[in-house]
């Protein structure tokens, strides 16, 4: 299972700066990363793009997973895709993700749902996200890659909270679409501190999870700081099937390198 661990690179090296975060990950033994959005805009330049996917390149490791652009992380925004204002800056965005992801190889783009609007109907919002899903994963399915659409804590106005919360909408998509290109992230971390009963969301639904992203809790730092039972449930989504990258998606509790020695032990 170890080399199937993913430092997800915006949430890890943070010492360094974005660019040498890749290789640094390679030269401690990851052969997979993944990151959040990483340019300030929704829309970068040319030489911003090729810059980043030379740092890819360069550190000989594959992109795992990439989300699209989400708005102000640090302000509190958590997505672009039900937040009717921006919506044409997320569909301007599903080209330059997928993009990038088709040229490194990546099948893997999250795309957060984005938290409730002020006077805006959520009913309103939901049917626009189907729509948003439906454009992405259409664009990513045409090179067998996947949108998946992630239940989240921490944000009290995002509505995506279980696993079925998400696997309503992943349904709801392939109902009124047909498209089948969009799958669940699990991120066990959110899922346990919103309450979410994980061995039951794994058992029911192993044959949707299309990618996995782990910390401990609560603290979300390294496995084996918190009381989530990580080497159960990565046991479980073996069991189920899932035979995909798990994500390390935490914050180191002192810095990134001394954070993986519990890898060695799982």
């Amino acid at each position: 299972m170890e080399n199937r661990f993913a430092v997800n690179c915006s949430i890890l090296f943070t010492e360094l700066p974005l660019l040498d975060r890749p290789a640094a990950a390679r030269a401690a033994g990851f052969e997979g990363v993944e990151f959040w959005w990483p340019f300030d805009t929704a829309l970068p330049g040319d030489a911003e793009v090729d810059a980043f996917e030379r740092a890819i390149l360069d550190a000989g490791v594959q992109l795992v997973g990439l989300n699209f652009a989400a708005g102000d992380m640090a302000g509190g925004d958590r997505g672009l895709v039900s937040w009717p204002q921006r919506s044409l800056e997320f569909r301007d965005n599903i080209a330059v993700t997928l993009g990038i992801g088709e040229r490194l190889g990546c099948r893997a783009f999250n795309a957060l749902y984005g938290n409730r609007v002020d006077g805006v109907d959520p009913a309103a919002q939901d049917e626009l996200a189907v729509e948003n899903l439906a454009l992405a994963g259409t664009a990513a399915g045409s090179f067998g890659a996947t949108v998946l659409v992630e239940p989240v804590s921490g944000a009290a106005r995002y509505p995506l909270l279980t696993a079925t919360d998400a696997v309503e909408v992943i349904d709801r998509v392939e109902r009124e679409s047909g498209v089948t290109s969009v799958g669940l992230l699990a991120d066990l971390y959110h899922l346990t501190v919103n309450g979410d009963d994980v061995s039951t969301a794994i058992s029911k639904y192993g044959d949707r999870i299309a990618h996995v992203q782990i910390a401990d809790a609560p603290g979300r730092n390294e496995p084996g700081t918190g009381e989530i039972q990580l080497e159960r449930y990565l046991g479980e989504l073996q069991e189920a099937g899932y035979d995909g990258w798990i994500g390390l998606e935490y914050k180191p509790s002192s810095n990134t390198q001394d954070s993986f020695t519990w890898i060695h032990r799982t």
